[in-house]
């Protein structure tokens, strides 16, 4: 088993290394196209792949550069425009509605009292509701 470790271990440092540069973006990989470094990390296994990683491979961002990235919700001023259109977009929603309800209350009103007179209570007969014989 120990005798077969070295070969298992420079097989996945290849595989590692050709999936990694296949997935890399073309515009950050380095030193040399993407294509040409397929290639050497294929042809050349285990040298391919140690280049690959020092020589090719993007540089990581730095923690400082990460962390300059961010920015709380109230210093971003798409932020800040996103929650003023919010703002404008309930208010006109709301004066809508408004409008909506004033509408329907005019228009209660204006139908009148019932034309029976019982406010829509009854069935017009006075009394208990029994039939009488």
């Amino acid at each position: 088993m120990l005798r077969v470790a070295p070969f298992l271990l420079s097989f996945a440092v290849l595989v590692y290394a050709f999936i990694d540069c296949l997935t890399t973006d073309e515009s950050k990989v380095r030193n040399l196209p993407k294509l040409a470094w397929v290639f050497i990390v294929l042809l050349v296994p285990l040298a391919g792949a140690i280049g690959w990683f020092v020589a090719g491979r993007p540089r990581r961002e730095r923690a400082a550069e990460r962390r300059a990235r961010f920015v709380a919700p109230d210093d971003d001023p798409e932020f800040l425009a996103s929650l003023g259109k919010s703002n404008k977009e309930h208010e006109d929603m709301l004066k809508r509605w408004e409008e909506d309800l004033k509408q329907h209350e005019t228009e209660l009103h204006d139908e009148g009292p019932d034309p029976e007179g019982d406010g829509g209570k009854g069935d017009g007969r006075k009394g208990d509701g029994r039939a009488k014989d």
